[in-house]
């Protein structure tokens, strides 16, 4: 178990800005920072992070917490995992006690998948360095590819023996079990009746070298391997099956290591394969990822819209392999984002052209060599059409349709400013044609099947309902105004009152103004009402304050932001971003001023504990009115309801409300 003290340095030391800036590329807005959700395709961001309370809160989905609970959320981590990872990235020492073999056992499934490929990342990485088979084959491969010890170690490049049971043997012996090697794929497990267990296992990755597949964190989720001998009947590459930790279309490889360098650089390079990546890397251009040699997908194309707007597709001179390619395009702009393509020359991919030129010369290629998708289809398909008028009627429908998949208007018009000019077309013919394919796609979509969301359950709203509801409402809000501003000084209205004199009513006599907490205000008032919250979170989270209250006389709010309980920490970030929202909206370049509330402190607070006597009261007088109907003792529960009704008048006048 990890120690209270290395989760309380850990909490202090790590910055939520900085842990979530590694997934989500932000961008400063006022006192906060902003960006494009994680959690859901959007194009206008709704996810906020504020470095002064240390919370992020992610408005399309509800989402939210510190930066521990971001990890949990994104990375999939276990509350250790993300303690760890943040002890890791901060270099902070872990004080932790050794975990009992129960406990092991008691860890869950996929973490107990990542173990297995955590282990055999390590084992295939020592293989390789260590090993005479693995030095042989498998280092002698990446050294002829021109890697350097350094670049080896850093992707964690591995060996598997070319032996039938090397790594699974190995990794039994290890304690690991056979369950998890075979629901990661790095193990295959057939039935054979012959065999003592019935079963027979051998490794998938036999005899190939091995490249780690890695979260965005940095988490092992497969592998890939490749095979180097000229075996016909086997697979040139191999990749893990998909599993519960592994979904080769959610993934692309290198996200791990480029992530920085493409927020960065605001510009990502997508290419074909592990050794593209790898050899752009050691040439210095790290802002690049592949797709693994799969077709693109939309989640891929989303992973790196978290990062940067702009993507690059280096293709290299197969023009069989660009035409198989070229649909990736027409996904990438679909999603947003900004598409430019760079074709190397014939026979050359990035891997080989970065190791025929230096470091600079392959930043200048890529520099001054990047084209817009219209310039790239005119150059790759107009030499197919030449003089023939239908070819080219055809390229030019080919490049509208992929103006017809970017979102934005104003882009849209822009391409076909620019395509008009380069096919030398009027714009007017281009408009229409998008015209068409507009209404083309709307009517297709109208005929294709959609579910329809079921329809919200219709509620009576009944009186005892909607009090329910309004009780609910002002515990938050007095909740919400203890820990924003609960430890605040302020000048609070005092009423003195006569007593009721013939039958009227007692009226203020005069105001007078008094310096208090505001917490202490509050328990003061509820404490003299003998309030109690009907909510248990919000019983949970009062209880606590009052307790801070009597031991250090202050509010410490980053221990509810931090809590233990995920309910109690998501349940507090939502309170204190929720007064964030109009920030997303930029209202002061709209010159609508957001009035500031502490200027109304001693307003809000007293509305908050008035309001909530006042639905307390009308609750016990509707109780009271019901039970009327079933007694005889009448007079005694009508004069209780009259009393309670003129408490209720006099709360709204205090209210200024109209009964």
């Amino acid at each position: 178990m990890i120690s209270r003290s290395t989760i309380d340095n850990v909490f202090e030391t790590a910055r939520v800005e900085e842990v979530i800036g590694e997934f989500v590329q932000l961008k400063k807005s006022g006192s906060n920072f902003k960006g494009l959700s994680p959690f859901s395709d959007e194009r206008t961001p709704s996810f906020m992070v504020s470095p002064v309370k240390q919370i992020w809160k992610d408005f399309s989905t509800g989402k939210g917490g510190n930066a521990v609970s971001f990890l949990m959320e994104h990375e999939h981590y276990s509350y250790p995992e993300a303690i760890r990872y943040l002890a890791k990235k901060y270099n902070i020492e872990i004080d932790e006690t050794e975990q009992s073999d129960e406990q092991k056992q008691q860890a869950d499934e996929r973490e107990s998948m990542f173990l297995v490929s955590e282990f055999a990342r390590d084992y295939f990485h020592k293989i390789l360095l260590e090993d005479n088979q693995g030095k042989a084959i498998g280092l002698s491969y990446f050294k002829e590819r021109g890697y350097t010890e350094d670049t080896i170690k850093k992707f964690q490049l591995g060996y598997s023996l070319n032996e039938w049971e090397a790594f699974t043997s190995e990794a039994i012996n290890k304690g690991y079990n056979l369950k998890y090697l075979e629901s990661t794929g790095l193990t295959i497990v057939k039935q054979d009746l012959l065999s003592a267990t019935g079963t027979k296992q051998f490794d998938r990755f036999k005899g190939r070298v091995m490249f780690p597949i890695h979260s965005m964190s940095g988490r092992v989720l497969g592998f890939g391997g490749r095979i180097l001998t000229n075996d016909k009947k086997a697979a040139k590459y191999l990749n893990s099956p998909d599993s519960d930790i592994y979904h080769k279309s959610n993934i692309l490889y290198g996200i791990h290591y480029a992530k920085k360098a493409i927020a960065k650089e605001d510009n990502c390079y997508l290419v074909e394969g592990y050794t593209d990546v790898i050899s752009f890397h050691q040439a210095g251009v790290e802002n690049v990822v592949s797709s693994s040699g799969t077709a693109l997908t939309e989640n891929q194309i989303r992973l790196i819209n978290r990062l940067t707007k702009n993507v690059t597709i280096l293709f290299d001179g197969d023009a069989a392999g660009i035409r198989a390619s070229i649909r990736g395009i027409d996904l990438i702009l679909e999603q947003g984002l900004n598409v430019k393509v760079i074709l190397f020359p014939d026979g050359d991919d990035p891997d080989s052209f970065s190791k025929k030129v230096s470091s600079e010369e392959l930043k200048e290629y890529l520099q001054s060599n990047a084209q817009d998708f219209i310039n790239f289809k005119v150059s790759l398909l107009m030499e197919e059409a030449q003089n023939d008028p239908v070819k080219k009627a055809g390229l030019i429908r080919d490049i509208v349709v992929s103006i017809s998949k970017i979102p934005d208007r104003i882009q849209r018009e822009v391409y076909i400013q620019e395509c008009s000019r380069i096919m030398d077309i009027s714009e007017n013919v281009l408009f229409s044609e998008l015209a068409q394919l507009d209404k083309k796609e709307g009517r297709e979509a109208s005929k294709r099947p959609h579910q329809e969301r079921p329809l919200a359950p219709v509620l009576e709203k009944t009186a005892q309902f909607e009090k329910v509801n309004e009780l609910t409402k002002y515990e938050q809000e007095i909740i919400k105004i203890l820990l924003l501003y609960g430890n605040n000084e302020v000048e609070f209205e005092n009423f003195d009152e006569v007593e009721e004199v013939d039958g009227n009513e007692a009226k203020p006599l005069k105001k007078e103004y008094q310096l208090n907490i505001v917490s202490k205000e509050i328990y003061l008032n509820l404490q003299e009402d003998e309030v109690e919250f009907t909510d248990e979170r919000f019983k949970q989270i009062y209880y606590e304050i009052i307790h801070q209250l009597n031991q250090d006389k202050s509010i410490f709010v980053d221990s509810f932001i931090n809590h233990s309980d995920a309910d109690i920490s998501n349940l507090v970030t939502n309170i204190l971003m929720d007064d964030e929202k109009h920030t997303m909206s930029n209202w002061e370049r709209k010159n609508i001023i957001i009035k500031s509330k502490e200027k109304d402190l001693p307003k809000m607070v007293l509305d908050a504990i008035y309001n909530l006597r006042r639905v307390l009261i009308e609750q016990k007088i509707t109780s009271l009115s019901v039970e009327i109907a079933n007694t005889n003792d009448r007079e005694q529960i009508l004069e209780t309801v009259v009393n309670y009704t003129n408490l209720k008048h006099r709360i709204c006048e205090r209210l200024n409300r109209v009964i």
